[in-house]
């Protein structure tokens, strides 16, 4: 066994460990930890496969930017954990259903490839000149001249959302108390504090001349 088998079956065991911790953590934080670890896991896999543009993309898209917010979300919210856990075992049956059937999909499509294919002069070549061509040039040649328009079309709905999510955040609500800071900094003494002369000695009533109130009821 080399060492680029050695680093595979590293990874594989660490990745393993952090998927099975992310479903089984009793917190929710700690869980997506653990799915930030699997993340990194996956991409050194897509290195040794030298698909380096995937881990890349995985790196930065998924653990640079939806983890980071799916953390901020978390730390953010209170979770009853009480109240998410009541529906586990409801579910479970549909869930383990499921996870079955991915499994077996999984598996299938794995043994296909574990079947090494008849060695050929042609393959070897193809192999030989795979080897010498970097993925990551030819999908950038692919994805900027023949994909170009489909390129243009998801950067625009980006560009759209990221316009329509500042404006959401721009709209006023009449609820909301919010304080001015441009106001406050033009803000004047006479504007906040007014002077008022009052006499500091105030003469007390009378309670001899007062009239008597007699209680009807005594």
């Amino acid at each position: 066994m080399d060492a680029k088998t050695g680093l595979f079956y590293v990874f594989a065991a660490v990745l393993l460990f952090a998927a099975f911790r992310v479903i089984t953590a009793r917190n929710p934080v700690h869980a997506a930890l653990y799915l930030v670890l699997a993340f990194f896991q996956a991409a050194a896999i897509w290195i040794l496969l030298k698909a380096e543009f995937l881990a890349i993309t995985l790196v930065l898209v998924y653990v640079g930017a939806v983890m980071v917010l799916f953390l901020f979300v978390v730390m953010m919210l209170d979770i009853n954990l009480d109240s998410v856990r009541k529906g586990f075992w409801k579910h479970f049956p549909l869930a383990g259903t499921v996870g079955v059937v991915i499994a077996l999909e999984m598996s299938y499509v794995l043994m296909g490839g574990f079947r090494e294919p008849p060695k050929t002069a042609s393959l070897s070549d193809a192999g030989q000149l795979a080897a010498q061509v970097s993925n990551t040039k030819e999908l950038g040649k692919v994805l900027y001249s023949q994909y170009i328009y489909p390129l243009e079309i998801a950067a625009v709905i980006l560009l759209v959302a990221i316009i329509a999510a500042i404006a959401l955040t721009l709209r006023e609500r009449k609820d909301s108390k919010r304080s001015n800071p441009s106001a406050q900094v033009r803000v004047k003494a006479k504007d906040r504090v007014t002077l008022v002369r009052m006499k500091s000695v105030v003469a007390a009533p009378d309670m001899a001349a007062a009239p008597i109130v007699e209680d009807k009821k005594s």
